[in-house]
């Protein structure tokens, strides 16, 4: 399951990306104002987010948060991987957080670690493809339609 730092900081970094062509930094408080997002803990998502390379950040007076990457480049593998840690369900299929499992005798033969493996790779390729660009593009054409 998705994490609330996960969503919001997708919904944070989608908000930063929507207003990128006006050139100007975006601020922590427009950000939780306008997607419900608590301040406080806003502030630490974004601090994360500025510490993994994705934003960066300009202080002072005129100060906020800008992508430091391209949405093209920001997909949702990344930033759930820096909030929830594991996409995997089971240890054993953990690409990044790979642990043995305690009752399974061999994974080679275990028909459950099989389908799970298919399972992690069907999801991480839906993750790695989904990135800022494309899931605003998807709200584009969404908003087109009605």
């Amino acid at each position: 399951m998705l994490s609330k730092k996960s969503k919001y900081a997708i919904n944070a970094l989608l908000y930063i990306a929507r207003h990128a062509g006006e050139e100007r930094p975006i601020l922590a408080s427009e950000i939780a104002k306008s997607e419900s997002i608590p301040h406080k803990f806003l502030e630490a998502i974004l601090l994360d987010l500025k510490n993994a390379g994705i934003l960066r950040s300009k202080r002072g007076r005129h100060g906020g948060y800008f992508l430091k990457m391209s949405p093209e480049e920001i997909n949702l593998i990344t930033i759930m991987r820096l909030f929830d840690g594991p996409i995997a369900l089971l240890p054993c299929v953990s690409l990044n957080y790979y642990e043995t499992c305690e009752e399974c005798p061999n994974e080679k033969t275990c028909g459950i670690h099989a389908v799970f493996v298919m399972i992690r790779d069907q999801t991480l390729d839906t993750l790695r493809e989904n990135s800022l660009a494309a899931i605003l593009e998807r709200e584009k054409a969404m908003k087109g339609q009605g």
